[in-house]
């Protein structure tokens, strides 16, 4: 990873210093907020010309394995926008700006299917005590990223392929501070005290181009194997990974591409049609920088170092009735830590997720 200077912010602000902050704060706000607002309009003018077949909300929260730090809370409200084979009838979807830069790499015959995705989420991770003002610095950053994704998939018969374009905030403008404290004060949690340490306000992109290969399937569909590999690049994230996910269930043949979707944390792997499957992935990835851990790009900020490599592990289970799918998902996106330098990092890898997806 990149290592940077870490840099403690005194908790004790003069008066002129925190009205200072403040408006620059409010600066920086304001500019993200017409970026967004331009970019949700852009957003709103594609999806009003898109035939949107799809919706799903998915939340992250390590609530489910019983602790409350690291990677705290994700929650993404995506639309999907699905066809088939390319007839006058029923024709694909077009991609969009988002992704054009990344199309040149995408096939164009012999398709089965494609699926465009649009999502906002929001992101937030905590060290492991937020009763504390100031952090130990050893200990991961406050930090919150409020982002825009589009992703275009499409399907063949045996592989699917992914591109994806990611626009965001990271830093106070995120306005992390205020839905954790919001959550927090509905369920009687501990008030989180160390939001004036988080990191600062920032732009962020990512890209990121992904396959998938279906390698194995039993002759009855009830079975099979996947392997993937992914690359990704922007100040949100870079790095490479690959990996290998196992699948038993009903209909697996008219899911297997949804598993791009948990690469790019817009959902969950999804079961269509009245069918349903377990799952099990394995990941090997190198990470070469990202937001969260190595902090602000071109400003100082908290950071903590940490391992570039990393295996992952996800088990879940998809289950859809009628136009409805839901999916349960335990996730720790790195299992090898160790050395003390790594402490830090425990529960920013480990989650729980659920989506629940419904069919217009």
């Amino acid at each position: 990873m990149f290592i940077r200077v870490l840099v403690l912010e005194s908790p004790l602000f003069t008066s002129e210093s925190r009205e200072g902050n403040k408006h620059k704060n409010m600066y920086a706000a304001q500019i993200f907020l017409t970026t967004l607002t331009v970019t949700l309009g852009l957003l709103v003018t594609n999806l009003a010309k898109a035939e949107l077949d799809w919706f799903a909300g998915t939340l992250d929260n390590d609530l489910f394995l019983g602790n409350d730090n690291g990677y705290t809370n994700g929650i993404f409200l995506s639309a999907f926008e699905a066809g088939r084979k390319n007839t006058p009838d029923n024709p694909m979807p077009d991609n969009h700006f988002w992704v054009a830069p990344l199309m040149w790499s995408m096939p164009e015959h012999k398709l089965e299917g494609t699926l465009n995705a649009y999502t906002i989420g929001q992101i937030m991770s905590t060290p492991s005590d937020i009763r504390i003002a100031v952090p130990d610095p050893d200990e991961l950053p406050y930090a919150a990223l409020l982002f825009v994704t589009n992703s275009y998939i499409t399907i063949s018969d045996n592989h699917a392929d992914k591109v994806g374009a990611t626009l965001g905030m990271i830093g106070p403008a995120a306005l992390g501070e205020e839905a954790q404290k919001f959550v927090h004060d509905i369920i009687g949690a501990d008030e989180p005290q160390g939001w004036d340490t988080q990191l600062k306000n920032e732009v962020v992109f990512q890209f990121s181009r992904a396959r998938l290969w279906r390698n194995w399937h039993s002759a009855n569909d009830r079975a099979d194997l996947l392997t993937f590999g992914e690359i990704s690049a922007g100040t949100i994230h870079s790095g490479v990974k690959g990996g290998a996910v196992l699948r038993y269930g009903r209909g697996l043949s008219r899911s297997y591409g949804s598993i791009l979707l948990n690469g790019s944390r817009i959902s969950n792997p999804v079961a269509v049609e009245s069918n349903w499957h377990f799952y099990t992935s394995l990941d090997f990835g190198y990470t070469f920088n990202q937001i969260f851990t190595d902090g602000n790009t071109f400003r100082d900020s908290r950071s903590i170092d940490y391992d570039r490599e990393s295996i992952g592990l996800n088990i879940g289970f998809a289950y859809s009735w009628r136009n409805y799918s839901i999916t349960l998902a335990v996730v720790d996106t790195n299992i090898i830590q160790h050395g003390p330098e790594e402490r830090a990092l425990d529960d920013l890898t480990q989650y729980g997720t659920l989506t629940l997806a419904w069919r217009r």
